[in-house]
């Protein structure tokens, strides 16, 4: 079992930067490469370090640090809904039946790992691509870096 299936949040060390060839974009190269092979997972920060050198060791210490209080944040009732409530008006989810499916409101009901609930008249119609639809948009604008979290569907 993986430390993202535990719900556990982290952070990727690239080891050995010192010994790597670089221009301006090195870095961001890389970074994007690793984040294709995260796929689902690209929210992961990673820091490139040197254990030789030290270079950037203080970094992954402040990166885990801050990955550590997204872990614990607590979005308000109120700012989820106000901010995610429009995207999914925007973009409703679609079923598979011919009933409507209708979000009413959000909930984050746990923090470390965060848990969000959302209510709505049909949960178990909700599709696997809406929820990471929903995944997307909690990371657009709350952020959450290197913090898996759970999206539940409940009956409203």
């Amino acid at each position: 079992e993986s430390t993202l299936e535990r719900h556990r949040s982290c952070v990727i060390a690239v080891n050995k930067w010192d010994l790597v060839e670089k221009d301006t974009n090195t870095a961001r190269k890389y970074e994007l490469a690793i984040q294709a092979l995260l796929g689902m997972y690209d929210f992961i920060p990673v820091v490139f370090i040197s254990a030789l050198t030290n270079q950037r060791i203080t970094k992954v210490i402040d990166t885990a640090i801050e990955v550590d209080k997204e872990q614990n944040r607590r979005i308000e009732t109120s700012l989820l809904n106000e901010t995610i409530l429009p995207e999914i008006e925007r973009n409703p989810p679609k079923s598979s039946s011919p009933k409507e499916i209708k979000i009413k409101f959000a909930s984050q009901v746990k923090t470390d790992p965060p848990m969000f609930v959302f209510f709505c008249n049909e949960a178990k119609l909700v599709q696997e691509a809406y929820r990471r639809f929903l995944d997307n948009k909690l990371r657009e604008h709350f952020g959450f870096s290197g913090v898996p979290f759970t999206i539940v569907f409940k009956k409203k």
